[in-house]
């Protein structure tokens, strides 16, 4: 079995803990002969790095590992690179998250204005990834679930020559979920998945090729819950009006004002509580007895990363063709959307990479509705990413659902682009 060379980019963050144990699930699948740490912060790399060291040697792994704060170093001669980068780390996010509260608007990591800031600093440094993997790693995959996910996806499929893939491990809950809905005896499961990455459906569950949900959107049917967003009951007339059942991230626009609040009533904002989950993570992680990742990961969020990560790799590497749903260009597999859009989509995965599978006789006008605004959106956040364009900037908020307003997207814009002026050479220069 070939030796695989794995380069993980953001390294000392606390998920990787998370990836590492689907390496060890997945030992007799794959061989890892090298794992390349590479993180800005050494610290953080090195108290990850212990963990991890201890986890593979007491699952019987010896892989060499190396870490590095140079990227160059880290990609050379990769198979795989793993992007889960954090520009400006968590104190970033917190600021992503509280300034457009002051304007009313909804601060989430991945969508909205935050998720837009989070994707002006975060598009650059995947672009130098790709540049360097295009150098020094030609044939590897970036399979990136940096976020917000599907816009960076959109970024790097459309501007660099790189295999790269866009991940979430939203889809993988979801696709549970769906299975807990199966009658008992159930022998084949299917399902009809459509959207972008934070914004999808589950619109069909089949049970031995019967379908079934539309069926169970009733009173209360229970919609997918994410620990990192605040829980809200769906009314069953709207899951009716949708079509479907919404990922966890449509609650924002499903209940805006709603959630708008519950964030303003918030004592902390989510990142303020990764801050303090992420110091207890590295405190434990220290601890030299610890041989395995902590029951607390789970709190971050992240849970069922390592399966959606590390199954992807396994299916491309032993040529498995599976069914995996990622972030990668259209290609007609829905009719409604540009060939060249990234969607999150259904695809056959096999050595020779995703192949995006046609959702045929799709007519739900409100979700075609919603993902081409959104849609719009990305693009014009890729050419504002990129270029450093504000015309491009101002024109995404606009047409964003969660913004529109032209005076509180201009002013919220102004405050957080000088926020962030370290982070965003495309903007301000480098070193201004």
């Amino acid at each position: 079995m070939k030796k695989i060379k794995i380069a993980i980019i953001g390294s000392g963050s606390t998920y990787t803990p998370e990836l590492i144990q689907g390496f060890i699930t997945r030992k007799e699948q794959l061989n890892i002969g090298s794992i390349f740490m590479c993180d800005i912060d050494q610290k953080k790399n090195e108290i990850v790095a212990g963990l991890v060291g201890r986890m593979l040697k007491a699952n019987g792994l010896s892989p060499e590992m190396v870490l590095t704060q140079d990227l160059k170093a880290a990609v050379y001669g990769a198979d795989y690179v793993l992007g889960q980068v954090r520009v400006g780390m968590l104190d970033a996010r917190i600021q992503d998250e509280k300034i457009p509260l002051k304007y009313h608007l909804i601060g989430q990591e991945t969508t909205g204005i935050g998720g837009f800031m989070k994707a002006l600093r975060t598009i650059p440094v995947l672009m130098d990834v790709a540049s360097e993997m295009k150098k020094s790693a030609p044939d590897a995959w970036l399979i990136n679930f940096s976020n917000p996910s599907g816009l960076i996806a959109e970024a790097l499929c459309n501007n660099t020559e790189i295999k790269t893939i866009g991940l979430c491990n939203n889809p993988v809950n979801m696709i549970r979920d769906a299975r807990k809905r199966l009658p008992e005896g159930t022998k084949e499961f299917e399902y009809d998945y459509v959207g972008l990455n934070h914004l999808s459906w589950m619109t069909a569950i089949y049970a031995d090729g019967k379908e079934i949900l539309q069926g169970q959107l009733s009173k209360n049917t229970a919609v997918s819950q994410a620990k990192n967003i605040p829980k809200i009951e769906y009314e069953d007339q709207l899951l009716q009006a949708a079509g479907g059942l919404p990922c966890a991230y449509l609650s924002y626009f499903y209940y805006r004002e709603k959630m708008l609040q519950k964030l303003m009533e918030s004592k902390l904002c989510r990142g303020e509580e990764c801050k303090l989950i992420e110091k207890e993570l590295l405190e434990k992680y220290q601890d030299k007895t610890l041989i395995s990742k902590p029951e607390e990961l789970e709190k971050r969020g992240g849970a069922l990363y390592s399966e959606a990560a590390i199954s992807l790799i396994d299916a491309i590497e032993n040529d498995k063709n599976e069914i995996h749903v990622v972030n990668t260009l259209n290609k007609g597999a829905y009719s409604f959307m540009e060939a060249d859009d990234v969607v999150e989509v259904k695809c056959r995965v096999n050595k020779q990479g995703v192949t995006p599978i046609a959702l045929p006789k799709f007519e739900n006008e409100h979700i075609i509705g919603l993902m081409r605004t959104i849609k719009a959106y990305e693009k014009l956040t890729v050419v504002a990413g990129l270029q450093g364009d504000r015309k491009a900037a101002l024109r995404a908020l606009l047409v964003h659902p969660l913004v529109g307003d032209y005076e509180r997207a201009s002013a919220a814009l102004t405050e957080m682009l000088e926020t962030n002026r370290a982070y965003l050479p495309q903007f301000f220069g480098k070193g201004e």
